[in-house]
C-alpha cells in the first residue's frame, strides 16, 4: 500500500530555488572584503543549506565571533542588496507547488536562509502564498538539528510519518533522517546523488518533474 503524506517540507535552495551561484558569489564577496582567502565554487557551494554563522564557521573554521559577524554582515547586504547573479526557481517549482496546494497538503519551508532572505525570496517569487509554515535557524536551529521539523509537525499536529522533506543536501537527508523522517533527494542542487544516496532517501530524483509525478499519488 502506497504511503500517505499530509505535509510536504522543502528545502528553499538548491532544492526549489535555483540560488547556488549567487550564494557562492555573496560568500566570496564577504570573504574578500573581511580578510579571509577567497575559496572555489566547489568549495564555497558546500556549506549552502546550513545557517550563515555555520556556513562561514564551517568555511573558516579559524575565525572569531567578531569575524563571524562581520562576514555574515557583508554577506547579507552584499546577496539583498547588491549582488547581480541573477537566481530563478528551477523549472516547475511553480506547477509544483500549485499541485500540492490543490492536493489540500500542508507544505512548509525548513531552510538555512536567515528569515529576512526567506521572506524577502518569498515575496519576490510570489512562492509565499503556497506555504502554510516556515521555518529558518533564526527562530530554530540549523540543520542538521532536527528542530525545524519538530517544530513544522507540532504546528502541523502531525506524526513524523505523515510528512515528508524534499532536499539537494546532506544536511537536509542528515536532519531528517535525525527525526525518523521520509527524505526526498533531489541531485539537481548543491550535493550530488552519490553523497546523498547513503542516507536513504524514499526516492532519488533529479527534477521538480519527477518529484510532482512521485508525490501527487503519495498525498
Amino acid at each position: 500500500m502506497t504511503k500517505k503524506y499530509k505535509a510536504v517540507i522543502f528545502d528553499w535552495d538548491g532544492t526549489l530555488m535555483n540560488s547556488e551561484n549567487r550564494i557562492v558569489n555573496s560568500i566570496q564577496h564577504a570573504a574578500k572584503a573581511c580578510g579571509f582567502p577567497v575559496l572555489s565554487q566547489h568549495e564555497s557551494k558546500q556549506i549552502i543549506g546550513l545557517s550563515l554563522e555555520n556556513a562561514i564557521l564551517g568555511l573558516y573554521p579559524e575565525a572569531d565571533q567578531h569575524q563571524v559577524v562581520a562576514m555574515a554582515e557583508a554577506y547579507t547586504q552584499f546577496f539583498l542588496e547588491e549582488c547581480d547573479v541573477p537566481m530563478e526557481p528551477f523549472d516547475g517549482a511553480e506547477s509544483l507547488l500549485f499541485n500540492l496546494s490543490q492536493s489540500g497538503v500542508k507544505l512548509a519551508v525548513a531552510t538555512g536562509k536567515s528569515r529576512k532572505g526567506l521572506n524577502q525570496i518569498l515575496k519576490e517569487s510570489g512562492f509565499g502564498v503556497y506555504f502554510d509554515m516556515t521555518r529558518t535557524p533564526v527562530e530554530s536551529a540549523s540543520k542538521p538539528d532536527p528542530l525545524m521539523l519538530e517544530q513544522i509537525l507540532t504546528e502541523f499536529n502531525l506524526s513524523v510519518d505523515e510528512a515528508v522533506m524534499i532536499g539537494d543536501t546532506t544536511f537536509d537527508m542528515e536532519m531528517a533522517q535525525n527525526i525518523g523522517m521520509d527524505r526526498v533527494a533531489l541531485s539537481h542542487g548543491v550535493h550530488q546523488m552519490e553523497v546523498l544516496s547513503p542516507y536513504h532517501p524514499v526516492a532519488e530524483l533529479d527534477s521538480l518533474q519527477a518529484l510532482n509525478a512521485w508525490l501527487l499519488p503519495r498525498l
